[in-house]
């Protein structure tokens, strides 16, 4: 798979990465009570999103590789869905810089995947 099994070389493991910074530091600030709520899960869906980018382009194919996008959009997916409860309740302010680090994850997500599918289709 030549520079792609080098997952720190990936712009979307690189921008996920910083997701996960930004993700740590907004939810250090919840309230007690979401420790092992909504603060464990946004962290653990962040992490999720690189790791699985990381697993991905460890594997010995460009198909295992989507496959394991595919694992991180549904991560990324989940992700937002627990910014969005955070914003309503009042734990993450609307214009936090995470909902445009999720956006731009998102779109190299889509961006890489759809890159290697054509790849794999020809």
């Amino acid at each position: 798979m030549g520079d792609v099994a080098d997952h720190r070389k990936l712009i979307a493991w690189q921008e996920a990465i910083k997701l996960v910074e930004l993700i740590y530091r907004e939810t250090s600030g919840f309230p007690r009570a979401e420790i092992f709520g909504l603060q464990a899960q946004m962290r653990r869906s962040a992490v999720s999103i690189p790791a699985n980018i990381a697993e991905g382009a460890g594997k010995n194919s460009s198909r295992e590789l989507a496959q394991f996008l595919g694992v991180a959009s549904g991560s990324r997916a989940e992700l937002d869905t627990h910014l969005e409860i955070s914003c309503r309740l009042g734990y993450i302010p609307e214009n936090s810089e995470l909902f445009s680090q999720l956006d731009r994850v998102a779109r190299l997500l889509v961006w890489l995947r759809k890159s290697i599918r054509q790849q794999t289709a020809r």
